[in-house]
């Protein structure tokens, strides 16, 4: 299969518009969030629209799918209108920052695969680099547009490097959002966590933590943690 397009169990997302291709982390978000409960959720940065799409598939919500740029947002009209869940989610095309203070609805679960880099260099690509850098969304904003939109018990979920992971988390608390779930992600045992996934909520619970390894030793060799998580979406699972 080209790398235009990316087959899943129950729908296709193209990509030939994105900057950002479906990757890893997309697809651990929209496979560890708990969507079951939820009516109203809200995907900021929704890129291809996959992780729309994953929790589409999961739960029964009706779901706003939002991104600043407009080539991700015509994608993800594309490859929402493909899958069998195209009358649930809705595409944005708006900075988080503008949708934060114009929506009156209020969401029980949202989700974001957010931009993090910080002060880093920037790639060439100019959709790609609005993609991967915090300059079009800083954390702070962040922050404070899903406390605006988050229902009073809403959980608000995000993936990020573990460096940046713990910086946000310091950030949410002093806001007044708490992490009350973490996974630990490594691509192997071998090697130090990459990635957290955190699920934060205006209340203070009971605080739980859990670890995924993606790989054994043996490169391709996807631990049996991780195809259980994903079962439902990889086609190789």
């Amino acid at each position: 299969m080209s790398n235009s397009t990316f087959a899943f169990k129950q729908f296709t997302i193209n990509q030939d518009k994105c900057a950002m291709k479906v990757g890893t982390d997309a697809v651990l978000l929209g496979a560890w969030v708990d969507a079951s409960q939820s009516t109203a959720i809200l995907d900021i940065g929704t890129g291809t629209g996959v992780i729309a799409i994953m929790l589409a598939q999961k739960s029964t919500a009706k779901i706003d799918a939002i991104d600043i740029d407009q080539d991700a947002c015509e994608q993800a009209r594309e490859n929402v209108l493909s899958c069998p869940w195209k009358d649930r989610i809705h595409i944005h095309p708006i900075a988080f920052q503008f949708f934060s203070q114009e929506q009156k609805t209020k969401y029980d679960l949202i989700v974001s695969n957010p931009p993090y880099f910080v002060n880093s260099s920037k790639t060439p690509e100019h959709s790609r680099t609005f993609a991967r850098h915090t300059d079009m969304l800083e954390f702070d904003e962040l922050l404070d547009g899903v406390l605006s939109l988050l229902s009073p018990d809403g959980k608000f979920y995000v993936i990020l490097p573990s460096k940046e992971g713990e910086f946000f988390r310091d950030l949410a608390q002093l806001r007044g959002l708490f992490l009350n779930k973490l996974m630990r992600v490594r691509t192997r045992l071998d090697k130090q966590e990459k990635r957290y996934i955190m699920r934060f909520e205006r209340a203070r619970k009971h605080f739980s933590e859990e670890s995924l390894t993606i790989e054994n030793p043996e490169r391709h060799s996807y631990t049996e943690e991780y195809k259980n998580l994903t079962k439902d979406y990889y086609l190789a699972f």
